[in-house]
Parts: structure tokens; C-alpha cells; sequence
């Protein structure tokens, strides 16, 4: 990964993944007392998610495999051929403009960067081939929505009156995992945190104060 200038990317999104779309809102909306509007499908993916705005331009998702839709040409992203068997906060995924001239900057266990599409927007997002979580989780993903900052679709998203206060990345190889990262993001909120097991746990602050999702 090379560095130069406007290489910075920006914390764009959290992950809740769950068998079920129900089971996920049940864990993310108990986790931080609001209710997560829905969002919509993936026909690419075979997924359907709700979505809810965390501060001014950044969003959680709460995503699952969609019984309603027929199976995907390829293997789903963030794992979800086999979701995790009880819902939890899964993955991230920061936003670097540019991101087709750059993908040869990032790491290849991002995999290519393809172009997803629900209505009228359109992004670009890196999907391993198979469809995997690099590092189980705890690497992140890369999207560019190929919009001006003013204009990102985060912004025009409902909100709950949530901020992110904190993201901590639990990994046995958190110091590997911070400097692949440390080009693209520097961002004081993320912590990397060496660890026997992989786990996220975001600090969220919300109506009634700060609540924390896993």
C-alpha cells in the first residue's frame, strides 16, 4: 500500500450481520434503545438491510441474507452465504473517493472493487472474490460513492440521534491489521486491540446516553 497525498480515506459504516434480518434489529435495536429504519435489497448480493445515520455522514447497517430473493451469480458479500448464528457487529467499512484508480494502493485481500446498484445510486465497494471477511471481521472493506462530501447518501439517511464514540477491532494480529491500515486511515476514534478472539464493539453514543454494540 503507497502513501501520498489525499490518501486519507474516512470511517464510513458499521456492520451488524445476523441470519435473519428480525434477529439483527432485535440484537442492534436492544443494543442501543432506537428504532433503525428500513432500508432496502441487494439483487447483486441476494441481502436486504435497515440502515440508520451515526452522526453527520457516517451509518450502522443491520444487513442479512434476503429468503425473498432468488440465490446470487457469486458468493455474498461480508460472509453472508454463512452468517454468523447469532447476530453481532461483524464488520466495517471505511469510504476512499477514487477507489477504482486506487485499488492497486490497497491490500489484495480486499478483493476487486465492483459496482453495486439500488435505484438510482450507484457505488463502488471491495468484495473479496469468495465473498470472505478478511481477518474474520476485523479488516475493513472499501467503498466509494462517487458523490461529493455534501452529498453522500449517509447524510440523506433517517437518524436516531446516534454518534460513533469509539470503535475497538479485537484481533490476534490488530498490530498488523493498524499498519496495512495506518496509509489510508487515521481516524482517533478506531483502536486496534491485540487479542485471542476477533471482536468489534463500538461505543455509540445515543439519546440516553452511551451504549455499546457487539
Amino acid at each position: 500500500m503507497s502513501q501520498h497525498a489525499g490518501s486519507q480515506g474516512a470511517f464510513d459504516h458499521l456492520v451488524v450481520a445476523a441470519p435473519t434480518l428480525s434477529a439483527g434489529l432485535d440484537h442492534a435495536q436492544a443494543a442501543l434503545g432506537v428504532t433503525i429504519p428500513q432500508g432496502g435489497v441487494h439483487p447483486l448480493m441476494g441481502t436486504h438491510n435497515h440502515l440508520v445515520r451515526l452522526g453527520d455522514a457516517s451509518f450502522l447497517e443491520v444487513i442479512a441474507p434476503d429468503p425473498d430473493a432468488p440465490a446470487p451469480g457469486r458468493p455474498r458479500w461480508f460472509g453472508l452465504d454463512q452468517p454468523p448464528a447469532t447476530p453481532r457487529l461483524l464488520h466495517w467499512v471505511i469510504r476512499l473517493p477514487g477507489l477504482a484508480a486506487r485499488r492497486a494502493e490497497l491490500p489484495d485481500q480486499l478483493g476487486p472493487a465492483i459496482e453495486q446498484v439500488r435505484g438510482d445510486l450507484r457505488w463502488l465497494i471491495t468484495v473479496p472474490e469468495d465473498g470472505s471477511l478478511p481477518f474474520g471481521g476485523a479488516f475493513l472493506t472499501v467503498i466509494d460513492w462517487s458523490k461529493p462530501e455534501q452529498a453522500l447518501p449517509p447524510r440523506a439517511m433517517p437518524g436516531a440521534g446516534l454518534a460513533l464514540e469509539a470503535l475497538e477491532v479485537r484481533h490476534p494480529q490488530a498490530d498488523r491489521i493498524a499498519a496495512l491500515l495506518a496509509p489510508v486511515l487515521q481516524d482517533p476514534r478506531i483502536r486496534f486491540t491485540p487479542a485471542p478472539e476477533i471482536a468489534l464493539e463500538a461505543q455509540i453514543m445515543g439519546p440516553d446516553g452511551l451504549r455499546r454494540l457487539r
